[in-house]
């Protein structure tokens, strides 16, 4: 019997590599190539070995990183950006509709700061042309103050419970800060606008603001002026917060070269064959699973089909 199989399992030996079998054998991760002629059939098994090649070059696609590299500032700014929110929207909300608006726009008249907020009446009776109102003085700059402030309320609300869960991403935190710094932008204007309605006493900006609370003519209007100054500082600090957040988003926005290694380390490595003797075989690829076995030299790929044979022959 064993006369029988001896010379049928040394057929089966002489055939040439199988390189389906040893491709199925390691799951389709080693491509068998000949450095010479690129047909890997035509390369015997015990003159290969498996070298780890680099993939491929890809094109260069953007990436934006999801995560914060400062999370403790994030943490800081959002804590101090409540505190002054809750601020303005305390004094917005006295100062609306119109608590002193018109009361230091009438003192500042008096001293002669800005214009007359009668100049619309002498218009009228005079048949003249009305003059235009300066936004510092208008109703909508007193409006827009309040909308901000609770529209920002709203945001730092929903953005903190994000921020939390690790989803107000950097890309996303710049187009909201962008938008509010916009619209904090037109409030600080609006706030410290000039008033040249009267040529005869054109102003910079609101006399509140130039000049000491203790020059109003009304006693009144000392504390008026101090909340007025109280509201422009908020808006003036609310701009500047917004301000930061934009930079320290499109720092986070972009991940480290860093990382951008190890992402691309974790990828599975393509292997190759070439040709060598069978006392060379050293395994190159350093992202195996088994990478921390020693690594011993074979004389040929090893595959299933091929450790039966020789069993049986070392029976026979």
């Amino acid at each position: 019997m064993r006369a029988r199989i001896g010379p049928w399992l040394r057929a089966q030996e002489s055939r040439p590599f199988d390189r389906r079998a040893f491709d199925d054998d390691y799951q389709g991760r080693h491509i068998l190539r000949d450095p010479e002629s690129g047909d890997p059939a035509s390369l015997a098994p015990e003159r290969c070995r498996v070298v780890a090649r680099r993939p491929p070059p890809t094109t260069a696609t953007m990436h934006f990183s999801k995560r914060w590299k400062t999370p403790r500032v994030m943490y800081g700014l959002l804590i101090t950006e409540a505190l002054f929110t809750v601020a303005a929207l305390a004094l917005f909300g006295i100062a609306a509709p119109n608590t002193y608006r018109t009361k230091l726009w009438k003192d500042g008249s008096r001293n002669g700061f800005n214009s007359n907020p009668n100049m619309i009446l002498y218009a009228y009776a005079n048949h003249r042309p009305i003059p235009k109102v300066p936004m510092v003085w208008r109703q909508f700059i007193t409006n827009w103050n309040v909308i901000i402030s609770v529209l920002s309320l709203f945001i730092l609300l929903v953005e903190s419970i994000l921020f939390v869960v690790k989803l107000f991403y950097p890309l996303l935190s710049l187009v909201v800060h962008v938008i509010l710094t916009a619209l904090w932008a037109v409030s600080v204007y609006g706030q410290a606008g000039p008033d040249k309605a009267d040529p005869q006493r054109p102003s910079s900006s609101p006399w509140y603001l130039r000049k000491s609370c203790s020059v109003a003519r009304e006693p009144s209007n000392v504390q008026y002026c101090q909340q007025a100054k109280a509201a422009f500082a908020v808006t003036v600090l609310m701009l500047v917060i917004f301000v930061v957040h934009i930079p320290l988003a499109i720092y986070s926005m972009f991940p480290l070269r860093r990382a951008k290694d190890v992402s691309d380390g974790n990828s599975e490595s393509n292997v190759s064959i070439t040709h060598t003797s069978p006392d060379s075989y050293v395994s190159t690829d350093k992202s195996w699973e088994m990478g921390g076995v020693p690594k011993t030299p074979l004389k040929s790929p090893v595959t299933p089909r091929t450790m039966a044979f020789n069993t049986l022959i070392s029976r026979s």
